[in-house]
């Protein structure tokens, strides 16, 4: 069903909202929308919403699969303002949010459910998970100019650090169980990215409260949702394979002539499967066996 605007689904499209979990995907162009919302209904989500244009097309199969609302940017403020306000509208759920060319993984998605995946991170008395923003890029630029290919789709197999998070609120004391993460094409490429966003680390998954606000790092107002783990134990964690930085430094005229390709002698054929992204270190099983 497609509804003209975010007020007109949260009057009418409710039923939507009523169980979780939930992925809101923003189509910030039209590069890759089926694949990422195929992608996600695969993943066994209650439903699938997808934030885009009117003047995007959508596929005849995922017409009656996924519900679409029409948003003309959304990305920047108006994607965390529908967050935030689904967030309000939808009390105790569990909401998943990306772009689109952007595709999540956790661990043994293959054979495990994101229904399931989420019993069992409640049951460790978990209201987020924290996810990584891998990087993915075409093999060849020459050959795929925006830089988006899922058959030769590659990421980068190291490079990736973390630093302590500061709490400028007490004396920039490093926050308990928080770090920021970096790599991937946003280190390698970071003087052509704003140092606000050179972050990876992404909390896309949560379970909605009231007063609740999703800030614009991709944090949460509360310190105990951007933990990477409880205090007793590792968590769980997953990985957001995303084409959106690669799309962006081919698209900028600030940074498109000064890369010629993004592949180098760490990267590493993206072969679509969380045993990879587990190998790599790029996501955490924690408990979960």
């Amino acid at each position: 069903m497609t509804y003209d605007s975010l007020e007109q689904f949260l009057q009418t499209g409710q039923e939507h909202l009523a169980k979780g979990p939930v992925a809101l995907i923003f189509a910030e162009d039209d590069v890759e929308v089926d694949s990422t919302l195929r992608h996600h209904l695969s993943l066994g989500f209650k439903a699938v919403i997808a934030f885009m244009p009117a003047s995007f097309e959508m596929a005849a199969d995922l017409v009656d699969c996924c519900q679409r609302v029409t948003m003309d940017r959304p990305s920047g403020p108006p994607m965390r303002e529908t967050v935030n306000a689904i967030t309000k509208a939808a009390p105790d759920i569990w909401i998943y949010y990306c772009f689109n060319a952007e595709y999540l993984f956790f661990p043994f998605c293959e054979t495990r459910g994101i229904g399931e995946m989420l019993t069992f991170h409640t049951e460790e008395r978990r209201d987020a998970m924290l996810t990584y923003v891998i990087d993915l890029y075409a093999a060849d630029l020459y050959q795929t100019p925006n830089a988006v290919a899922l058959d030769t789709a590659q990421l980068d197999r190291s490079g990736y650090y973390a630093l302590a998070r500061l709490d400028a609120d007490n004396h920039n004391h490093p926050r308990e169980r928080q770090l920021d993460f970096f790599g991937g094409l946003r280190w390698r490429f970071e003087e052509h990215i704003p140092a606000n966003r050179r972050k990876i680390d992404r909390i896309s998954i949560f379970r909605s409260k009231p007063d609740l606000t999703l800030n614009e790092d991709f944090t949460f107002n509360d310190q105990e949702y951007n933990t990477y783990a409880c205090p007793w134990h590792n968590n769980l964690t997953a990985a957001v394979c995303s084409f959106r930085t690669a799309k962006a430094l081919k698209s900028n005229p600030g940074s498109t002539f000064d890369i010629q390709q993004f592949s180098w002698h760490n990267s590493v054929r993206f072969e679509w499967h969380s045993r990879q992204l587990l190998d790599l270190g790029l996501m955490e099983p924690g408990q979960w066996f």
